[in-house]
């Protein structure tokens, strides 16, 4: 990103810095539209996912870019007029969903920060969607069909009434059978979502559930507040348009200025 600056001016320099002001102004119009176009994006998705079991919103984190301004007039104006605001990355919202009461034997949710540890075709992931059912070949897995992963591998289910306890011991007919692998992870790592209610983390980062309960019988619902996402939404597209407003008037502006100003110049 760099400022525009005319090489030509009248004696007082007026003209040059009247177009690199409007120039700065034209920039960071530019910037928050695109900002407010990827929050939306965000915010969109959050909403379409209000009500998928186990899902982690996305918040947008914002970090600031300054333009370049060491050799424009007036630097500390244009240094506040070229610090943008920019959209950096976006990070889970961590935060317990509500549990949902089901009956069914094989829904588990988890009361606390744990995750399920499954095994995918592209290596292990982590999910809080306990909705699990039985394949073909009697092992336990979740609704996209991937391995629920045990603390001894994959979970045998044989046919029975099923028992899961508040630590993920699992009963069948009073024969314990295996035991769910839950995980927590260290404070600081970055959860990355891949898809499915699916998230991966950097190695060396998990370590085994001490403060996370199962809950047999119950589900996670997404900890997407629609009401809230709904005022984010509104709020954001009121800002899109607004920026949309400023550039159709630095267009004119501009337009003005190089038909009118420009040819003026001596």
């Amino acid at each position: 990103m760099r400022l525009f600056q005319a090489n030509f001016a009248y004696p007082d320099g007026t003209l040059l810095a009247y177009l690199w002001g409007m120039d700065s102004g034209y920039y960071a119009a530019s910037t928050a539209l695109v900002t407010s176009t990827q929050q939306m994006d965000t915010i969109a998705n959050n909403l379409a996912n209000a009500s998928t079991i186990g899902y982690r919103a996305e918040r947008a984190v914002f970090s600031s870019v300054l333009a370049d301004a060491s050799n424009a007039p007036g630097s500390s104006l244009n240094q506040a007029i070229n610090n943008y605001g920019v959209v950096s990355s976006t990070i889970l919202d961590l935060s317990q969903g509500a549990l949902q009461k089901t009956g069914n034997d094989l829904d588990v949710a988890i009361q606390g920060p744990g995750y399920f540890v499954v095994q995918t075709a592209k290596g292990p992931m982590y999910t809080r969607a306990g909705s699990f059912q039985v394949s073909d070949k009697g092992q336990l897995v979740t609704s996209t069909g991937d391995a629920v992963m045990g603390e001894g591998g994959t979970i045998t289910m044989l046919p029975g009434h099923v028992s899961i306890s508040a630590d993920g011991t699992i009963s069948i007919n009073g024969a314990v059978t295996g035991k769910l692998h839950i995980v927590e992870f260290k404070p600081g790592t970055k959860l990355e979502s891949a898809g499915n209610t699916y998230y991966t983390a950097p190695a060396d980062t998990t370590e085994d559930s001490t403060s996370s309960d199962v809950r047999q019988g119950f589900l996670e619902s997404s900890n997407v507040n629609p009401i809230l996402g709904l005022v984010d939404l509104i709020s954001t597209e009121r800002s899109a348009e607004m920026m949309q407003r400023a550039l159709s008037m630095f267009n004119a502006e501009i337009d003005k200025t190089a038909s009118q100003d420009l040819p003026k110049v001596g």
